[in-house]
């Protein structure tokens, strides 16, 4: 058994938990959120610090690893807690036993992957990524470090997404493109070509917005 803390108790750090519980013999021990007060119980798992108390509280032997949870209105942040943390504190990897992963896709540290996700041949999932419920990641395609992809993606061959790139619910990428760093999509976006510009794009086929 691992034990695992997890920095956000909101939502999805909930969330987060929940699954891990329910599909492992890990367990959620403890969250770290800069606005909760210290000893909060949230689903019977303590607030044990804020973001400044992780490395501290690792060394003190109160978790083994690490998930960041901040949701895709703060990827700057995600991110920027990965450096700080990376290589001082081990990341957890957590995929859902529902999904199927193909031996030769490669998932990297603090990623999460949700239930009943595919991850096809020589796929490449970066650090920090989040894939939410029922993705559909097709042979050879990489998925940028901090980036969030929203439930039902479907993203065919020979992609490539960048970092910090946040892929909503439903959207579809054709093979062979590439999306820019810090791209947005919104609900049911359809990408038929590469996209250079870093923005909110939506429609089908996508036009940007801002």
């Amino acid at each position: 058994m691992k034990r695992i803390a997890i920095i956000g108790s909101g939502h999805l750090g909930q969330q987060i938990a929940y699954h891990i519980h329910q599909d492992s013999s890990d367990r959620v021990v403890a969250f770290f959120d800069e606005f909760q007060p210290l000893n909060t119980i949230i689903n019977q798992i303590p607030v044990i610090g804020g973001n400044n108390d992780v490395i501290t509280k690792y060394q003190q032997g109160a978790f083994d690893a690490i998930l960041i949870a901040i949701g895709y209105k703060h990827l700057n942040a995600k991110k920027e807690l990965f450096q700080k943390l990376d290589g001082k504190v081990p990341f957890h990897t957590f995929i859902h036993s529902s999904c199927y992963i193909d031996s030769s896709a490669v998932i990297g540290p603090g990623s999460v992957i949700y239930p009943r996700c595919a991850i096809d041949q020589h796929v490449r999932i970066e650090e920090n990524v989040l894939v939410n419920i029922s993705c559909t990641i097709a042979h050879d395609s990489v998925i940028g470090k901090h980036s969030f992809l929203s439930p039902s993606v479907a993203i065919a061959g020979f992609v490539n997404v960048q970092e910090q790139c946040i892929i909503g619910i439903n959207s579809t990428i054709i093979d062979n493109i590439t999306v820019t760093a810090q791209t947005q999509t919104g609900g049911g976006a359809v990408i038929i070509k590469d996209i250079d510009t870093a923005g909110l794009y939506v429609g089908n086929p996508v036009r940007f917005v801002r």
